[in-house]
């Protein structure tokens, strides 16, 4: 009775060692099926920004992927998709965060795009003209929208991957200081621009009320700026706007009101 017990038991395990080897080449058969078929279709999503923008098109990135890889995906068959390779040529790109790729059980490239976010348009005294994302990457102008950020102008030097790391560098500042105005509802309603004058001296220029901000040297930036909103959420509620041509941070604990 023990052996006949045992013998049942080893059939059984025999059974489902059996079974799983039968699984297992029914997958990787359908998985060698799949992958001998070709791409039916690339469909590509991108991710709007806030306001619902788009700084690259699916038709922009159609072609990005025609040219890189020669000829269109739907001639490849799944096998020989290089997924990994496709999601790297789109990270290049200038206005692309991150893209991710996969093909899904009808056999279409699915291509998920998430666009970089510009925060700032630097132009420059050299005629340079582009924009710095929210990690300091360098983007160029889009054709199809153009971003409401702030702009800084001016003596401002040119742009290298590695500036937020340097200890002293004006492009770094206009950069934190925009970051800082950003933060702040406020000063993002009222501040349009930040110039850099050739000596190095910043102004910022307001959308509305006193047209400049004489901001100096990008030293003790938050308390300037806490001092700017004061003086816009108290004098000149009292005073008006047009009293003031101008408004001077630079010296140290005041706002001096230019009239």
């Amino acid at each position: 009775m023990i052996i006949k017990e045992e013998y049942i038991g080893m059939l059984k395990r025999l059974g489902l060692i059996a079974g799983g080897i039968a699984v297992i080449m029914v997958i990787m058969t359908a998985v060698e099926w799949k992958g001998g078929n070709k791409v039916a279709d690339i469909v590509i999503e991108v991710e709007p920004l806030e306001e619902g923008a788009l700084l690259i098109t699916k038709e922009d990135i159609q072609k990005v992927i025609d040219r890189s890889f020669g000829i269109p995906l739907t001639a490849l068959s799944v096998r020989e998709l290089e997924i990994d390779r496709l999601e790297k040529v789109l990270e290049e790109e200038p206005f692309i965060l991150d893209a991710e790729a996969f093909v899904d059980a009808k056999n279409r490239v699915r291509i998920e795009v998430e666009q970089r976010r510009p925060i700032l348009r630097i132009i420059d005294n050299n005629g340079l003209n582009y924009y710095l994302d929210d990690q300091g990457v360098k983007m160029p102008l889009s054709p199809h929208f153009s971003a409401r950020v702030l702009v800084a102008t001016g003596n401002i030097p040119p742009h290298t991957p590695e500036f937020l790391e340097r200890k002293k560098n004006t492009l770094k500042d206009v950069y934190q200081l925009a970051d800082l105005i950003r933060e702040d509802e406020l000063l993002m309603a009222m501040i349009e621009q930040i110039h850099v004058s050739n000596r190095g001296e910043i102004t910022l220029v307001a959308k509305v009320g006193p047209a400049k901000v004489l901001f100096g040297q990008m030293t003790d930036a938050e308390e300037k700026l806490r001092r700017l909103k004061i003086f816009y959420q108290e004098v000149t509620s009292i005073e008006g706007w047009q009293k003031y041509r101008a408004v001077d941070l630079r010296y140290k604990g005041q706002v001096v009101g230019v009239k």
